[in-house]
């Protein structure tokens, strides 16, 4: 799987090697310091909660629960404008409090 972000033209990539042992606390280091490097402030955004959401979205889990990416977009997460597209993708955007667009995508690896 991959996590792609954008802000304005630049963008980062996260590869998610294992999504069954999510290394988040490193994943929301790379998202912090890239956000950070663009003078964006993303304290206000629950980034940490909608990467996991993401990753189950379209992987599912260990213990056969099925992967929803189409129903995690129907239930939303809050700050998120969600939208599912076709071959598993899903894509997150919002704002900061000054008004600069953020953008996920993740992909999956099948």
């Amino acid at each position: 799987m991959e996590l792609d972000m954008k802000i304005g033209s630049d963008s980062l990539s996260i590869p998610i090697s294992n999504p069954f042992q999510l290394e988040l606390d490193s994943m929301m280091d790379k998202i912090m310091n890239f956000a950070s490097s663009k003078g964006i402030k993303l304290d206000n955004l629950d980034i940490k909660g909608l990467i996991p959401k993401m990753v189950k979205g379209i992987a599912g889990c260990e213990r056969g629960c099925p992967a929803d990416a189409k129903g995690l977009v129907s239930r939303g997460v809050s700050d998120f404008e969600l939208e599912y597209i076709e071959g598993g993708i899903l894509s997150a955007k919002t704002k900061t409090v000054d008004g600069t667009a953020i953008f996920f995508k993740m992909f999956p690896d099948f």
